[in-house]
């Protein structure tokens, strides 16, 4: 069999014409298992540490020489998204050992995955990483465990939300915000978890100057959080690990202990914006997009609870090409972040023929180029032009796994003209490529009182006051 082409794409990036979309090289991959009529089974299970299993069941090529090489990418990439998307310390492959055997080394401490073996045990779950082989995937159940999340808007809160460029906060008197606020730092770069603390207790007490009393507190903040532990963040990646696990995992625990032990829930931030998109619409079955510093992503089921897992897609593949550009902290090719946040601005700079300081911040390169793009220059609508394609793709692929009919799209890439310019190519694509996604699911787009408050009212409605 010759090598597996993807379906060819009608829209190309015009500053990446060799990007391979994720959705239809998985669907050129299904099309030849379907026309081999010999396709066998593969599941792929994820147990997380509470107990809660998640299963994927899709079928592969006959493994025979010609179909190595594509049976590895697809189960490769498949497991990659399905890590990062629903999480997993216990991966249990059913079908095929071979793959299995596969997968076991790639994902190992000297695999090309050493980043996803490490975070996904000891990082995240407190347990090692480990893919084994099922017998039967008929034995392998789902186990999910959701649950309503937020929506208390009695009393008097604080919300917050802390981002790689600034952390904002509010003040909340039953439901309605009666004072925000927004701060620049730089938390990524600073080794000291005294910077952190120090910081977001300076906007807590901001909000609090605003209410009579502080009954609760709700936080948003890129990264993995468990029970209100620090998991995995990338606010903190330059705190030294001796220092992550004495101050930073359990900062929000100190954090709540200075503000006399009241009601103090901290959730990740792509989860919260989720939720403020229900909220909003009065409605569920809500993915929620954030392309800032780096790309977040939340998920409100059908029936409108949060799931336990991860919807980290800044780590989930989006471009199936072997030179696709790397992401910096994982080594990874292909990845989320590199195509929805200021990285992919940064990056798509050059390309376009706009030349800025090297050593100019992303979010000061983010600025001049939306500054270009209001002006009517055509290489900032050329950068814009090109994430919309890279977003109708990615749309059609998250698809594939999630059961949404809101998208909710926010971010800092996506403020102004080129924000709309991004969804109008996406809309375009879905249309032309993905009718049958295009016609069950709805874009939406926060105001701005709704970009300023929406995601800290939903914070700040985390806990309940007991």
């Amino acid at each position: 069999m010759p090598a597996l082409k993807p379906m060819a794409a009608k829209f190309l990036p015009p500053l990446d014409p060799g990007f391979v979309p994720a959705c239809l090289w998985n669907r050129a991959y299904r099309a030849k298992v379907e026309e081999s009529g010999r396709g066998s089974k593969l599941a792929i299970a994820l147990e997380r540490a509470d107990g809660s299993l998640s299963v994927f069941r899709t079928a592969v090529l006959p493994q025979e020489p010609a179909n190595v090489k594509a049976n590895r990418r697809y189960a490769e990439r498949l497991l990659k998204f399905l890590l990062w998307q629903k999480g997993g310390c216990r991966i249990m492959i059913a079908g095929d050992a071979r793959i299995a055997g596969f997968l076991q080394g790639v994902y190992s401490p000297g695999g090309a995955r050493s980043f996803d073996h490490a975070f996904m045990g000891g990082r995240i779950y407190g347990r090692p990483f480990v893919i084994e082989t099922a017998e039967d995937d008929v034995a392998l159940s789902e186990r999910e465990t959701a649950a309503p999340l937020g929506r208390h808007l009695d009393g008097y809160r604080i919300g917050f939300d802390l981002g790689a460029s600034d952390r904002k906060c509010a003040a909340i008197s039953d439901g309605e915000v009666v004072f925000s606020d927004e701060t620049a730092w730089n938390p990524s770069a600073q080794a000291d978890p005294q910077y952190h603390f120090d910081g977001i207790h300076d906007s807590l007490r901001r909000a609090a100057a605003h209410l009579p009393r502080v009954d609760a507190i709700g936080g948003s903040a890129a990264g993995v959080y468990v029970n209100n532990e620090v998991r995995v963040a990338s606010l903190f990646r330059s705190v030294p690990p001796d220092l992550f696990d004495t101050r930073v995992r359990r900062l929000f625990f100190e954090l709540r202990e200075a503000w006399g032990g009241i009601p103090f829930d901290v959730v990740n931030d792509g989860e919260v914006t989720a939720l403020a998109g229900s909220m909003a619409l009065g409605d569920n079955a809500v993915l929620g997009i954030a392309m800032g510093s780096s790309l977040a992503a939340g998920f409100v089921t059908p029936r409108g609870a949060i799931t336990t897992w991860l919807n980290e897609l800044a780590f989930a593949p989006v471009d199936y090409r072997e030179d696709a550009p790397a992401d910096e902290w994982s080594g990874d090719r292909g990845v989320g972040v590199q195509y929805f946040s200021q990285q992919a601005v940064g990056r798509l700079l050059a390309p376009a023929g706009i030349d800025l300081p090297r050593e100019m911040p992303l979010p000061a390169k983010l600025e001049q180029t939306q500054k270009l793009m209001a002006a009517g220059d055509e290489r900032a609508r050329r950068i814009y032009e090109t994430i919309g394609v890279y977003f109708g793709y990615a749309i059609a692929h998250y698809a594939d796994f999630y059961d949404f009919r809101n998208l909710l799209v926010l971010g800092r890439v996506m403020t102004g003209e080129g924000g709309d310019l991004i969804l109008s190519i996406a809309d375009r694509v879905l249309k032309e490529e993905f009718p049958e996604v295009a016609g069950r699911m709805r874009f939406h787009i926060p105001g701005e009182k709704g970009k300023r408050h929406g995601q800290a009212i939903a914070a700040a409605s985390l806990p309940a006051i007991r």
